[in-house]
């Protein structure tokens, strides 16, 4: 049995005729940059999320890149983020002009909230960079506690986690709506995914909104009076905004049924030799990926392609390891944890569009393999 590690196909099956019709009114108007779909898209994102300010722009890279620009971090400064997820974050701190600090993650994945308070008492930061990987949240009541006590902004890169909660203050909130700025990504494998690069800055702060939308258009206030002379190119196009207003309304159920499937595996894994992924209290997963951790996952990977199951490894090198970042200084076993996390993790098939008998499949073939 073939099993796809992600399908973007049946999602796109499953919403042909609504997505085939907003391309074509989108081609219609020739609005192809701005106007009307995207507008609506901000609009309705902000109304799901519970965030009075969404800036749709190119792609979630740029998303971080305009957040710290907008919170003034710049040459000098510090801004402390984790080891262990995409290059995303390092590279919008680099470019920015800032030091990266590095704190180790949890085994959750995410920041751990000890490691960063130690970092930030002996090395003060402008800004933190939570990243929600895997759809996990990351501890944002301690983070921004930590933030709050150091004098430090706080940004949610919430590239994976379109739809998660977590709980501050005994309430309910959407992740991206915590710190002082989120960024979105939009990529088509994403839970909620365009057809191409897109992404969205999102705030309750309305300093914060008013100079990101001018820096993601040319410093513009209006057509041809540039206030900034720092500004860039970065706006989200109508047909990707056009995409994601289809499968916005959809993307809670998707959520569910991620998470259905996480807890298939759970029962159907438990009892292997795997650390299985697990939600500590008060934060609800939304399952962007589906990792386990083995220190035989070349192996089991292997093994697993072999029998037609498509798996990833998100991500095989920890960023402080990897040629271009070495210069940051962190030596080998200086970040244990996303040190182990990298050698370990395998993202087995996970999508709200696989089957019953399709997780089985998976998780026999792991139980097979590691008997």
């Amino acid at each position: 049995m073939h099993v796809p590690q992600v399908d973007l196909a049946a999602e796109y099956r499953s919403l042909r005729a609504q997505i085939d019709a907003a391309i074509a009114r989108v081609l219609d108007r020739t609005a192809f940059v701005g106007g009307e779909e995207v507008r609506a898209f901000e609009q309705e994102f902000g109304a799901y999320l519970g965030a009075p300010h969404v800036l749709g722009v190119a792609n979630g890279t740029d998303a971080l890149e305009v957040a710290l620009q907008a919170l003034g971090v710049g040459p000098g400064d510090a801004v402390l983020t984790v080891p262990f997820t995409f290059a995303a974050p390092l590279e919008a701190i680099v470019r920015s002009g800032a030091v990266p600090l590095l704190a180790d993650i949890g085994e959750d994945f995410t920041l751990d909230v000890e490691a960063a308070a130690a970092l930030l008492r002996r090395r003060p930061a402008k800004a933190i960079i939570a990243v929600h990987l895997y759809g996990q949240p990351a501890d944002l009541a301690g983070l921004l506690r930590i933030a709050r006590e150091h004098g430090a902004a706080l940004i949610e890169d919430a590239a994976q986690a379109h739809g998660a909660w977590c709980e501050i203050g005994g309430a309910r909130r959407r992740i991206g709506t915590v710190g002082d700025v989120a960024c979105f990504s939009f990529y088509p494998t994403k839970n909620l995914g365009a057809a191409g690069d897109a992404g969205a800055v999102v705030t309750r702060r309305d300093d914060i909104a008013a100079r990101a939308r001018l820096l993601a258009n040319h410093g513009e206030r209006v057509k041809y009076e540039h206030v900034l002379s720092d500004g860039r190119n970065s706006r989200l196009d109508a047909l990707q905004a056009a995409v994601l207003r289809v499968k916005l309304p959809h993307l809670d159920g998707w959520n569910v049924a991620r998470r259905a499937t996480a807890q298939r595996y759970r029962a159907a894994l438990a009892g292997l030799p795997l650390r299985l992924p697990s939600e500590p209290p008060g934060r609800e997963c939304v399952y962007h990926q589906y990792v386990v951790r083995t220190p035989a996952r070349d192996r089991l990977r292997q093994a697993l392609g072999e029998r037609g199951i498509g798996t990833a490894i998100h991500y095989p090198h920890a960023l402080h390891a990897q040629e271009g970042f070495r210069h940051l200084g962190y030596p080998p076993g200086s970040l244990p944890v996303a040190e182990r996390c990298a050698a370990e993790v395998l993202s087995l098939p996970i999508s709200p569009f696989l089957s019953a008998e399709q997780i089985d499949h998976v998780a026999a073939s792991v139980r097979q393999i590691l008997a």
